[in-house]
């Protein structure tokens, strides 16, 4: 299981009710959650583990294509929190299936209400999916590409090298050593 998910997660031992309403437990397990409940950290990664596999499965089911890893691992991301339903309805799914991978990435944005509101949360979250479909790295969920690191060389490389200097064998002082041998 792709430790991606847990960072996005959050993680939370006792039942609470999420912005739509559900009572939510672990890293956001919702199926038979009852109010007061807690679970230990074991369980919740063991609940994590069974919800992300049927999401996958799901999500197996419901493609049409094939597609790369990464645009996998955002659509069940995206399923996981939305639901299989939400996803099986949506437009994203649709255009993913249509092989239009680019309107795809942008339908994940159209996904950002939680009790009728846009919460800022669902924004980032949708951003760092879209980002992951499309194979674009951001490893702190804040929504925005990571910055590509430069690290310049402690020396400077020469940018071209100059040919050596051609002497005719008999100005050579290798080539005159030879002839008076």
């Amino acid at each position: 299981m792709s430790t991606d998910i847990l960072e996005a997660e959050g993680l939370r031992l006792s039942a609470y009710c999420c912005t739509a309403g559900k009572l939510t437990i672990g890293y956001g397990h919702t199926g038979g959650v009852q109010p007061g409940m807690t679970i230990t950290l074991a369980r919740a990664e063991a609940l994590l583990r069974q919800d992300i596999a049927e999401c996958e499965e799901a999500l197996r089911r419901q493609l049409k294509i094939g597609v790369s890893q990464n645009q996998f691992d955002a659509l069940v991301s995206f399923a996981f929190n939305c639901g299989e339903g939400a996803l099986a309805k949506s437009t994203l799914l649709r255009k993913v299936n249509n092989k239009d991978f680019a309107g795809a990435a942008q339908e994940f944005n159209k996904w950002t209400r939680g009790g009728g509101r846009v919460l800022s949360g669902l924004v980032r979250r949708r951003a760092s999916e879209s980002l992951l479909f499309q194979g674009i790295a951001d490893e702190n969920f804040d929504g925005k590409p990571d910055e590509l690191i430069h690290i310049a060389p402690e020396e400077p490389v020469p940018q071209q090298v100059d040919p050596p200097e051609e002497k005719p064998m008999s100005k050579s002082t290798i080539g005159g050593g030879a002839v008076v041998v």
